[in-house]
């Protein structure tokens, strides 16, 4: 789609301007006045609002993100009947107020991702069942009705994210049997950032296949959610760790800013800036964040919420890693070097193995190494079985 910003006008833009002011975010304007068409200051401003309260990139264009996350959010459960589509999949902000309202109920729905999937469906039809209504899975008046005249039945914290916590204690601290999916940026014909003849898309895809090495060495099954030449958009990689059950999902990148002095890692986790967060997410984010800092010495970008399409759509814990800009000289310069993306991959090994040890027999930020996980992992054994 083509990009719209600050000093565009058009068709198009009057669109924009009519979604912020359904939004709030730009006041209204006397009965019977005619919008603007102009991408101006005012406009600017309330785009980098809306994407700031959406986990988007604040940068004031409106991109094929944001563009998505501004349809989506024009919907209010009731506006229209929800179903599942396998084609092309129903979104919006209504869509997730279901989810939030089975979850409340006590069925679970997933994780409240605006998306209509399967698990809603069969969510929803167990509702109705359960409730005397036909289960269609259909989300129509006499549904919406019933919804809003239950009243909670889970209390004591958001259902889903209970659910995600208690899947991390139960699955135990040993790495061996969890499946882990890592996603390297980009490829195919999408190099992503490319500087001076080097590219995102060849950095992320040897920095994932280190990764996928040392987690294989614990007995993880690591699986790269594309090949080296191929560029599958995001939803279908989501769909990709969705399908073969991932525990965790990690998603590999570089930054890049028109300043040159930009600089420094960051890692992103799913939070919809509405109360919906990946508490675990936050926690693995977190982790990988301080160890690679202790590492590598990098700023400090900090972790962040996102609502980015691999992230939302993923069922399981998913975090990026932006391990740097390729725009900034120092930055690059780290991720040329062999050894520093082997240092990157031992502190994402560590701070994955640290998630599971939920704080339990743990050691300092930075002083964990791969061969002390491989010692956790095997070295009890061996003792056992002397």
């Amino acid at each position: 789609m083509q990009l719209l910003r600050r000093g565009d006008s058009g068709p198009a833009v009057r669109e924009i301007r009519a979604t912020l002011r359904q939004l709030g975010l730009l006041p209204n304007l006397p009965p019977g006045s005619p919008d603007g068409h102009a991408f101006d200051d005012e406009v600017d401003q309330a785009v980098r609002v809306f994407q700031q309260g959406r986990g988007l990139i604040t940068d004031g264009i409106i991109g094929t993100d944001t563009a998505r996350a501004l349809r989506e959010a024009g919907w209010s459960l009731g506006d229209r009947m929800l179903s599942f589509t396998l084609s092309v999949p129903t979104t919006g902000d209504d869509v997730a107020m279901l989810q939030e309202r089975l979850l409340e109920l006590g069925y679970n729905s997933g994780r409240p991702s605006g998306q209509f999937d399967q698990q809603t469906e069969q969510a929803l039809i167990r509702f109705q069942r359960d409730y005397g209504m036909t289960p269609d899975g259909v989300c129509g008046p006499e549904t919406l009705r019933a919804l809003r005249q239950l009243g909670r039945k889970v209390t004591g914290g958001r259902p889903h994210l209970l659910r995600e916590q208690e899947r991390l204690r139960r699955a135990g601290p040993r790495m061996r049997g969890k499946r882990i999916v890592i996603d390297p940026g980009h490829g195919g014909t999408d190099r992503g950032v490319e500087v001076a003849g080097v590219t995102e898309a060849d950095l992320m895809w040897d920095l994932a296949r280190r990764l996928v090495g040392r987690m294989s060495a614990t007995g993880m099954e690591a699986l790269l959610s594309r090949p080296e030449n191929g560029n599958p958009p995001d939803t279908e990689r989501a769909q990709f760790a969705n399908d073969v059950g991932a525990d965790l999902v990690v998603s590999l990148h570089t930054d890049a800013s028109f300043s040159p002095h930009a600089q420094g890692l960051a890692t992103y986790y799913f939070g919809n800036g509405s109360g919906t967060t990946s508490n675990v997410g936050e926690a693995l984010a977190g982790l990988i964040q301080r160890e690679l800092l202790t590492r590598t010495s990098m700023l400090d970008c900090r972790s962040q919420t996102c609502t980015w399409e691999l992230v939302r759509r993923t069922r399981m814990p998913t975090v990026r890693v932006e391990t740097g800009y390729l725009t900034h000289l120092g930055d690059r310069r780290k991720l040329l070097d062999p050894g520093f993306r082997d240092i990157v991959a031992e502190g994402i090994l560590v701070a994955v193995k640290r998630l599971y040890l939920l704080g339990q027999d743990d050691q300092p930020t930075g002083t964990f190494t791969f061969n002390d996980v491989l010692a956790r992992e095997y070295g009890r054994d061996r003792s056992q079985a002397v």
